[in-house]
């Protein structure tokens, strides 16, 4: 440990490790990395299924595989780290409060600051269930933690509220260990999960998806002994004639990601509301210089390659940082319209853009065909043609540098369908 750092780290998941990794490539020796878990790797070390890793490595590999290649580059680099190590505090200007149970309270002030804190998952609490708090009502993170990593089996006949990725994989994944997945349930009329995951863990284990359906309570006092379901109309509000008992154990809530922007906050970084992440211009830095922001923190993301891919990003943001580029000045500020939700990043400098740049976004329903269109100032200078759009795949926009550098005003992002 030094006494103070260029660069620090906060979260060393797949978007702390990147960044970390692109850091040290672009010419920054002086970095720390702090997590708050046991092991680097976020997240990834509890997803033992594969698919991580098609786009970036050309290959599919399990979380922890794909976790172990950054880790690796981490060791080869000598980047240094701590685990166990929970930040408590980020000042405006750059200062870091973190507690570690060797080195006890330690601030240190670094030159750049990366958030990478990843995001969290909704609980029970911001449903308003009714019925009693007994056992065997999970998120379906800490239903995979447990089963995967802890070695514990949380129950046997199981319901599971929510079509997210992470609710999918868990339905696979229970019914493989011997549970009986009754249904999945999806209060939208459309599911928030990847196609490849709603073929691979429900249509291939013949497990029921029940769109525009919500569970309106739960039974039991000590352990779940029961939930009623019904279907939902156009506003998502139950219909009486619908109700149904079902008799299960175990409910799992895969209702929806949000980024874990508590640190973020400290430091008076201005977020988007329409995203919940930070406000960022395309190098990754938020509204506060010399912070950056990156991976689920900043937007909520289906396929790790793609957070991977915004951890290089931000590294390569800070490091230029700290050798003296400073992009202060937006020239250019973005703008979706519906029925994209949102785009990122939001504010462009457009005086020094070194390469193209993506734009992420993603639609709040489904378009079956048709194309986008990246208009600046009303004029269009770019498009993408897809086939389907759907609300729980990310859309990538790569714009050509030159069409952007010495532009100002709005770009904005329409679908013009088919």
């Amino acid at each position: 440990m030094k006494k103070n750092y260029d660069l620090i780290i906060i979260g060393a998941g797949p978007a702390g490790l990147a960044s970390a990794i692109s850091a040290k490539e672009n010419g920054i020796d002086n970095i720390l990395l702090i997590e708050r878990d046991i092991r680097l790797g976020g997240i990834l070390n509890q997803c033992i299924h594969n698919g991580f890793g098609l786009h970036r490595f050309n290959e599919e590999l399990t979380g922890s595989e794909y976790a172990n290649k950054d880790i690796q580059k981490i060791e080869e680099y000598k980047i240094d780290y701590l685990l166990d190590t929970m930040v408590i505090n980020l000042e405006p200007d750059k200062t870091v409060h973190f507690i570690n149970k060797d080195l006890g309270y330690v601030t240190m002030k670094p030159k750049a600051v990366i958030i990478a804190t990843g995001c969290r998952e909704r609980t029970r609490g911001a449903l308003n269930i009714a019925g009693s708090r007994p056992s065997g009502i999970f998120t379906a993170g800490t239903a995979q933690r447990f089963i995967n990593m802890e070695g514990y089996m949380v129950g046997k006949e199981v319901v599971i509220l929510g079509s997210g990725d992470i609710g999918l994989i868990m339905a696979r994944r229970m019914t493989l260990e011997g549970a009986n997945v009754k249904c999945v349930l999806e209060v939208m009329p459309y599911s928030g999960g990847l196609t490849r995951n709603i073929v691979q863990c429900l249509d291939d284990y013949d497990i029921p998806l029940k769109l525009s359906h919500t569970v309106v309570s739960t039974h039991g006092r000590d352990r779940l002994e029961g939930v009623t379901i019904a279907k939902v109309d156009e506003n998502r509000e139950p219909i009486k004639e619908t109700y149904e008992y079902i008799p299960c154990d175990t409910l799992l809530l895969s209702v929806g990601l949000i980024p874990e922007n508590e640190i973020t906050k400290m430091a008076g970084i201005e977020l988007d509301p329409k995203v919940k992440g930070a406000y960022v211009m395309q190098n990754r830095q938020t509204s506060v210089e010399g912070i950056f922001a990156c991976g689920n923190v900043l937007q909520v993301h289906d396929l790790v390659d793609f957070v991977s891919n915004e951890g290089f990003i931000a590294g390569k943001g800070a490091a230029e940082y700290i050798k003296g580029k400073v992009l202060n000045k937006a020239d250019i500020t973005t703008k979706p319209a519906p029925p994209i939700s949102y785009v990122v990043p939001q504010k462009i400098c457009s005086n020094d853009i070194s390469e193209d740049i993506t734009m992420y976004m993603r639609v709040n329903k489904i378009v079956k065909s048709g194309y986008i269109s990246a208009m600046l100032n009303g004029k269009e200078i770019a498009k993408k043609k897809q086939v389907k759009y759907l609300p729980g795949e990310m859309i990538n926009f790569k714009i050509n540098k030159d069409l952007l550098e010495g532009q100002t005003g709005e770009l904005s992002f329409e679908i013009k369908e088919d």
